[in-house]
């Protein structure tokens, strides 16, 4: 079993920053693929971005390329997302999520076999 923990949401004017971290027990961090999505209140969980386990490939959803950065430590067992010229658009509940795939960065939920609690990102206008 895996343990993530998310921190580091929370509210922020459009156009501002903000860097959301993921810390992860109970497993060896640098095997798992990781990825964050988010989920808004009556919407679906979706993809935001995910990172292999070297962290030299990344894959991001096309509505946060060029202002989201997905990043590891495997040093830290700690991954992080780098959120940039926020958008009212990008209020939702941030989760953490862990993939024993080796080999993919799935853009899909099934693929992720571990979650975080999620922090809430509230960006006003």
């Amino acid at each position: 079993q895996a343990q993530l923990v998310e921190s580091g949401g929370g509210l922020q004017q459009a156009g501002a920053s903000l860097r959301l971290s993921c810390a992860v027990s109970g497993r060896t961090f640098s095997s798992l693929i990781m990825g964050w999505f988010r989920q808004d209140p009556g919407g679906e969980r979706e993809f935001v971005a995910a990172i292999s386990q070297s962290g030299t490939i990344t894959k991001y959803a096309d509505s946060v390329k060029g202002r989201f950065t997905i990043s590891r430590v495997n040093a830290n067992n700690s991954a992080y997302l780098q959120m940039n010229s926020l958008k009212p658009e990008d209020t939702a509940v941030y989760y953490c999520a862990a993939s024993l795939n080796r080999w993919i960065l799935s853009s899909s939920r099934s693929e992720y076999a571990y979650w975080g609690q999620g922090t809430q990102v509230t960006v006003s206008s």
